[in-house]
């Protein structure tokens, strides 16, 4: 009986921590590690597939708000109130690729999960 909002945060950790490590295919591989975890600690095939999914999306939203976050500040240094404008429109289309790209993300998780799960069993 494992606790599947745990089992999400710690793939969530672990995916944040190899995609910050490693960028690009790091967030892929820790996504996939990150939801082993989440499905291992939740308990489960279908637990596990769950909490590995939630560790993966957890990541494409964090991703999205810094990067919205990092463009509005970068503009606003550099180009005052309206470049922070700009730069949250720049950090909007940016955000959006990475929601987008972050469904990569949180497949592998899912995979990951539903393995983890899998050998709890």
């Amino acid at each position: 009986m494992g606790s599947l909002w745990l089992g999400a945060f710690v793939g969530f950790l672990i995916t944040l921590a190899l995609g910050w490590l490693f960028p690009g295919l790091g967030h892929l591989i820790g996504g996939f590690i990150g939801g082993f975890a989440a499905g291992f600690i939740a308990g489960g095939m279908g637990k596990g597939a769950l909490a590995g999914f939630l560790a993966g999306i957890f990541g494409g939203i964090i991703i999205t708000v810094l990067a919205i976050i990092g463009f509005v500040a970068v503009g606003a240094f550099t180009g005052g109130i309206l470049g922070g404008i700009f730069g949250g429109f720049a950090g909007l289309v940016v955000g959006i690729i990475a929601i987008i790209l972050a469904i990569f993300g949180a497949i592998a998780s899912t995979i990951g999960g539903l393995i983890g799960g899998l050998l709890t069993r």
